[in-house]
């Protein structure tokens, strides 16, 4: 699903936010990227996304060369074959529940019936169907990040890209976003899952990769008789 090939992303002067980073996810698997503010995480979820190139090596999703797209490309992959879950939302507040999980298949050009119907049946499958006609800015923390869940699977994506979804929930909503992340992997969507939180990466994903000054640090799986993992800049699997 995922490949990286030694993808290194350098800007201006300064050392490589990421430096020769080659990995594979492949699809079905739940991710977590691990690493301190610095590390390349967000580098790395950006290029994965198309909304960065490397600047040298080779970045490919589902078949795609993301690394060779250009802006109008970018922006129809991540329609297409990306779903992504941010810390804050990025719910539009001017817009209902129901219109901001929408928003994604209309641009994508899905028929107005389809887009309610697949809307519909989303919030419905995540437990918040009967705030379909409110606002964003009155729902609690946890009632919102479902909602940006919903709208991250709107178009059926691929992959699914979750940058720190827990960051900005107390203690009990971020539970329920950690179970939700785990149904969803159970009925098969690949994750990439970017935090700081390490409570969060070994009870949601089964793989954990440390990022330290850009590089793979550590790649480790568990498994049900432990975890095997591999210390290598180059780590892969």
């Amino acid at each position: 699903m995922i490949d990286l090939r030694g993808a290194t992303k350098t800007y201006d002067d300064g050392p490589p936010a990421l430096a020769g980073v080659t990995l594979s996810v492949a699809a079905g698997e739940c991710v977590a990227v691990l690493g301190h503010s610095g590390s390349g995480k967000s580098t790395l979820l950006n290029l994965v996304a198309g909304l960065d190139r490397p600047s040298s090596g080779t970045v490919t999703v589902n078949g795609t060369r993301v690394d060779q797209l250009g802006e109008a490309g970018s922006a129809k992959y991540r329609r297409a074959s990306v779903g992504m879950i941010f810390q804050f939302f990025n719910l539009l507040d001017d817009l209902t529940v129901l219109d901001n999980v929408m928003v994604p298949a209309q641009l994508a050009g899905m028929g107005k019936g389809e887009v309610k119907r697949r809307a519909t049946e989303l919030l419905a499958s995540l437990g918040i169907d009967r705030h379909a006609k409110a606002y964003p800015q009155r729902l609690s923390g946890g009632q919102r990040q479902r909602v940006a869940v919903a709208r991250a699977l709107m178009n059926r994506p691929a992959l699914l890209l979750a940058d720190e979804p827990t960051g900005a929930l107390d203690s009990r909503s971020a539970e329920d976003v950690r179970e939700l992340l785990l149904d969803l992997n159970a009925e098969g969507q690949t994750i990439l899952l970017v935090t700081h939180d390490t409570h969060l990466a070994a009870n949601t994903a089964r793989r954990t990769i440390e990022l330290v000054d850009g590089a793979v640090a550590r790649d480790v799986v568990d498994t049900l008789s432990g975890a095997t993992s591999t210390s290598s800049a180059g780590a892969s699997r």
